[in-house]
């Protein structure tokens, strides 16, 4: 359950992840030195996890630009700040559809506000949880995925050993340095991955970083 380290304390898991992966070595080096803790590209972080899980709701399958303009509309409607879980609830659905939501999205939206209101998403609590309780909690949300929730524990909580194997970019990435011939599915991407623990964030960190260097 603990957290990333910073820069320098990062050199246990490099040194970890060169001896353990001849390839993944290779990444690494390729891609060189970059501070780990930032956000994700376009992204500032909201203050609490409530607002990291509705930016991240708002975000889904749009391009980062659109997600910007929605959460930035969504949150002037609260006079600049996310909507307390409360007042989403008691939104009327279609004035939240006016911010650029779907219905799904809407629906969402008020399932993580309902299980935060009622405590069955306790989100204070999540930092002390161990990552497959806070998967599960997280899923229990109406459009929480399993990949929304592996992107929360990644970035929002810095855990250091998480492997989606569901997202595309990891799967090109491997499949580019590893010099598969398809995509890995779930399964040979697990076996591939098994050699990093307990650093496959810090992994999936470098080999989406791996994807801005190497050609198409």
């Amino acid at each position: 359950m603990s957290p990333l380290p910073a820069a320098d304390p990062l050199a246990p898991a490099l040194t970890h992840l060169r001896a353990a992966d001849a390839t993944l070595a290779g990444v690494i080096e390729a891609v060189g030195a970059f501070d780990l803790a930032a956000p994700r590209p376009g992204e500032a972080p909201p203050a609490d996890h409530y607002g990291a899980l509705v930016r991240s709701i708002v975000g889904q399958q749009v391009s980062v630009a659109a997600a910007r303009a929605i959460y930035l509309r969504l949150v002037e409607r609260s006079g600049g700040r996310t909507p307390t879980p409360a007042e989403v609830v008691a939104a009327d659905p279609d004035e939240l559809r006016g911010a650029g939501l779907s219905r799904a999205k809407v629906a969402s939206l008020r399932s993580l506000a309902e299980h935060v209101l009622s405590g069955a998403l306790e989100l204070d609590r999540l930092e002390q949880l161990p990552d497959e309780v806070v998967l599960a909690e997280l899923v229990a949300v109406r459009g929480i995925g399993a990949w929304t929730a592996q992107m929360f524990l990644m970035f929002r909580l810095q855990r250091p050993d998480v492997l989606p194997t569901g997202d595309v970019g990891i799967q090109r990435a491997v499949q580019l340095a590893y010099a598969l011939a398809e995509r890995p599915d779930a399964a040979q991407l697990a076996a591939i991955a098994a050699p990093w623990r307990p650093w496959r964030t810090v992994a999936c960190r470098y080999l989406w970083r791996s994807l801005a260097i190497t050609p198409a």
